[in-house]
């Protein structure tokens, strides 16, 4: 498992970093739109619906109408106003919720266990905005650098990766408090704090090297703790609802690894938190 795990961690990372870099603003929300289908797909596992494809027909309606229906060129898409600004706060919302319920659980779960259509919109709710804030991220100064918005993209990535790397070694060697036993024992406060730590270290150094702006070095603390908890957090999300729906992995596509949910359940939590800050409400 181990083997697999690196192997396939080994030919994913360069192609994510290519397609965040290299694809073409269309292109980039195809291959977008495709990732975010699947994790539909591997969302239904945990609506409990009488059929997956029916319930793949609510999230495929509105991904595909939100699509047609709302602007997608870089202009648009990088200064939020509107409907944008909705989705991010909605998304920013969303989060606060889905982490109230994974801290309160297994209590949350009488409110929403058996409940398919409420779960349904708990998916629409987690990867629409996710979808839509990965875009306004990557759309940000396009006209001028098409390279920036992706360097924005990977910041979040990099921010995210050094959260787990730094929660799984801290946690190991110093974790002692568990954080919510009830959904993912291993994790730890002593772990969220050294992710945390290492996060922030990252998304100073990665700013530098990137050309990343802030407004100021407190702005980059302010925005790196938030993203970083709302991250781990939202791991914590994706754990409770395979909890409940009696499932390990949320899919088995990507060998040693499982599913794309299980890749990005970090993601789908910190980039919208991450574009909220960023592009909105500083």
């Amino acid at each position: 498992m181990l083997k697999q795990r690196i192997i396939t961690a080994l030919i994913l990372a360069p192609l994510v970093i290519a397609g965040i870099f290299f694809l073409p603003l269309p292109a980039f929300i195809i291959a977008m739109a495709a990732i975010t289908l699947v994790g539909f797909w591997e969302w239904t596992q945990f609506v409990n619906a009488s059929s997956r494809i029916n319930a793949m027909i609510l999230p495929t309606i509105m991904l595909g109408a939100s699509i047609a229906l709302l602007p997608t060129d870089p202009a648009s898409l990088s200064h939020p106003d509107g409907i944008y600004r909705t989705i991010l706060l909605l998304g920013g919302l969303w989060w606060l919720v889905a982490s109230a319920l994974a801290i309160s659980y297994p209590k949350s779960a009488d409110f929403w266990s058996k409940k398919p259509f409420l779960k349904q919109i708990f998916g629409l709710l987690t990867l629409l905005p996710f979808f839509w804030s990965i875009l306004m991220l990557r759309a940000v100064g396009y006209d001028n650098n098409p390279y920036h918005g992706a360097c924005l993209v990977l910041l979040v990535c990099l921010l995210v990766w050094a959260a787990d790397t730094g929660a799984y070694f801290s946690g190991k060697r110093f974790g002692k408090h568990k954080m919510a036993p009830a959904v993912s024992p291993n994790k730890t406060i002593e772990g969220l704090v050294g992710g945390a730590c290492l996060a922030i270290f990252v998304t100073w150094l990665g700013s530098h090297l990137l050309s990343i702006e802030f407004s100021s070095l407190g702005q980059l603390f302010f925005i790196a703790i938030i993203t970083v908890i709302i991250s781990v957090l939202g791991d914590l999300v994706e754990s409770m609802f395979k909890r409940v729906s009696g499932i390990k992995d949320s899919g088995n596509i990507l060998p040693g690894h499982g599913g794309i949910l299980d890749r990005i359940d970090s993601l789908t939590a910190a980039i919208p938190v991450f574009a909220l800050l960023y592009l909105w409400l500083i």
